[in-house]
């Protein structure tokens, strides 16, 4: 059923027709402004302090962070990760060029293939699309290369994030979404779905007793590549220079 049909059946039940133009007019200003709410005052801070708002938000929701100065290490940290878990080093992988030009040959022990996950995967290695410091929260849009299986069937979950993706607040994440999601055709597209995801899955209606793995992962693990100058504090003894030809690449 297409839209219009779809909107002309609520109409015809609400026995109300087109909306005059006047009203019209306002609704697709609002829609086309995005209009901001409150944003909290937490989030309005510098670089540094907005990405390590973020790993402590993160860390408070049960989640884990490893903060790794080059994209070359990223398979190691996902290794010593599943060592210190106890778990095998065997994964599903996101089909993300990025992800897939990691260096993962440094780490033969590793197992993994590139595709959606299955129900007997233990283990998800995600491409992080974009976080909110806010709230310590992962956004993840569904994506052929970013598969929404991924956030859902492994009981650990490891997301690749570059700190260059982190946004103070909701807003600011969503501004980034619609810039960089639009076609000639309609001049913007939403995917189909989106992911806000905020440490592993949990649930407490049972007696009121937290269960981790409730509704999907038991684990949230992210690894974290300081590729922002701008956001590496100055007492960090892995910041580099922007202008260091040793310093990661940016985005």
């Amino acid at each position: 059923m297409s839209k219009d049909a779809i909107l002309g059946a609520i109409r015809r039940g609400l026995k109300r027709g087109p909306l005059p133009a006047d009203q019209r007019a306002m609704l697709d200003g609002r829609l086309a402004t995005h209009p901001r709410h409150l944003i909290p005052q937490r989030s309005r801070v510098s670089r540094p302090e907005q990405v390590a708002l973020f790993v402590r938000n993160v860390e408070k929701e049960f989640g884990s962070v490893t903060r790794v100065a080059d994209a070359k290490d990223i398979p190691g940290a996902v290794a010593d990760y599943l060592a210190a878990q106890n778990l095998a080093p065997r994964f599903v992988l996101a089909p993300n060029p990025e992800l897939q030009e990691l260096p993962w040959s440094d780490k033969p022990m590793l197992e993994f293939e590139a595709r959606r996950a299955q129900p007997s995967d233990a283990v998800s290695v995600q491409h992080g699309y974009a976080a909110i410091a806010e709230t310590g929260t992962l956004m993840l849009p569904s994506d052929p290369a970013r598969p929404t299986t991924l956030n859902i069937l492994a009981e650990t979950e490891i997301v690749v994030l570059r700190a260059s993706r982190i946004a103070g607040a909701y807003e600011e994440a969503w501004d980034l979404l619609r810039a960089e999601r639009t076609d000639a055709v309609t001049g913007g597209f939403m995917p189909r779905n989106v992911m806000l995801v905020t440490g592993p899955s949990r649930s407490a209606d049972i007696e009121q007793t937290l269960e981790l793995g409730a509704h999907g992962p038991r684990r949230l693990h992210i690894v974290l590549l300081d590729d922002d100058p701008a956001a590496r504090s100055a007492d960090d003894p892995t910041a580099r220079s922007a202008n260091d030809p040793a310093a990661p690449p940016t985005p």
